[in-house]
């Protein structure tokens, strides 16, 4: 068996990616249901509340790909940074999937824009500030990386998951993202 069954009663195939099993619903609620750090917090804070931090801290045209750079750990989970450099098959799957969310929502890249990436390590160092994460270990990747001038304050899933949801209708009605025709 190479599929799991989404919320909404889809069949998602890892080996055989269709857009149809692919949808925003699903990608909300898989994310609003999931941990940052791997659960290593002391309150829950989900990845769908990073997403919808993230996409404020872009230019308008950068927010859908923003909203959803981290769309694929809906299907694949998340798995932290150290351990993923530890396992390039994840990391192919991973491709797949994400060049499939992104084919299905009119993305050119999904995440990989420099400004989705640095309003991602804005966030992250918000998230090592605000969640209790800084016990004076260096993080490399956030070196000159200033934190959002933002208080976090963790949602249950409920809310992260109609936060997400509604940040994403709100930019698909303004349609704001760049489309695959541009750059």
């Amino acid at each position: 068996m190479s599929w799991i069954i989404t919320q909404s009663g889809k069949h998602f195939d890892f080996l055989d990616i269709s857009p149809d099993a692919i949808c925003i619903e699903d990608i909300a609620c898989a994310l609003s249901n999931l941990c940052r750090f791997t659960g290593q917090l002391q309150d829950f804070y989900s990845v769908a509340q990073h997403s919808v931090h993230v996409s404020y801290l872009v230019p308008p045209p950068f927010a859908l790909d923003a909203l959803l750079h981290d769309a694929a750990e809906a299907y694949i989970g998340d798995c932290s940074s150290p351990l993923k450099a530890l396992l390039p098959d994840y990391q192919e799957i991973e491709k797949r999937v994400e060049l499939a969310i992104a084919r299905k929502f009119g993305i050119r890249t999904l995440g990989k824009w420099p400004e989705v990436k640095h309003a991602d390590l804005v966030m992250l160092a918000t998230e090592r500030r605000d969640l209790d994460l800084d016990d004076g270990t260096p993080w490399p990747m956030l070196e000159d990386i200033e934190p959002a001038p933002m208080l976090l304050a963790p949602m249950n899933p409920r809310q992260a998951r109609v936060l997400f949801l509604q940040r994403y209708n709100d930019l698909k009605a303004g349609d704001l993202h760049i489309e695959n025709s541009r750059r």
